[in-house]
């Protein structure tokens, strides 16, 4: 888990993993707790939707990687409602990494049931009102390359590098304001 990693290389910081699925969280919180672990990681479990409030404006960063679910419709639409919930972890000034893909021939019917309109996939000018919408000044957007995806870490990260498909990835910077 990126966050694990994270908190291993910087000790002196705190680092918060959220995530709606409480397996992948399980692992990484028992690595954390070793003795060789990261103290300084703590994992919640948590959909966007119900974010706990003890959380609200204390980050400086927030990464969203390769999301699924509400996650992805409140990134990729943007979801203005659920994408402010994520903007209210940040303070002023904070930073927000995104980073999504999605394949439209093959997700279509599942991009379809989460309200996502396939053909509004990458980002689009409204993306960039959406984010601002809720709070996010947009400061940069760029489709990534398979190097720069495979580079994420992640196990999923590594098979979309290295499956052949139509899926693209897009990176989103913003600052909350």
């Amino acid at each position: 888990m990126a966050a694990l990693r994270a908190a291993k290389d910087a000790p002196s910081r705190l680092f918060v993993a959220i995530d709606a699925n409480a397996d992948g969280l399980r692992e990484a919180s028992a690595k954390a707790m070793r003795r060789d672990g990261a103290p300084n990681a703590l994992f919640v479990r948590a959909a966007v939707e119900a974010l706990p409030p003890e959380l609200a404006g204390l980050a400086d960063r927030v990464t969203v990687t390769l999301p699924w679910g509400s996650l992805l419709r409140a990134v990729a639409l943007p979801d203005v409602g659920l994408l402010a919930h994520v903007r209210g972890l940040l303070q002023p000034g904070g930073r927000l990494d995104v980073v999504y893909a999605i394949d439209p021939d093959r997700d279509a019917a599942a991009l379809q049931a989460l309200g996502l309109d396939v053909a509004r996939c990458g980002p689009q000018e409204a993306t960039c009102a959406g984010y601002a919408d809720a709070g996010l000044r947009v400061d940069c957007v760029s489709e990534l390359a398979r190097e720069e995806i495979a580079a994420l870490g992640t196990t999923w990260a590594r098979k979309l590098a290295a499956t052949p498909s139509a899926r693209r990835a897009w990176r989103t910077e913003a600052t909350a304001v």
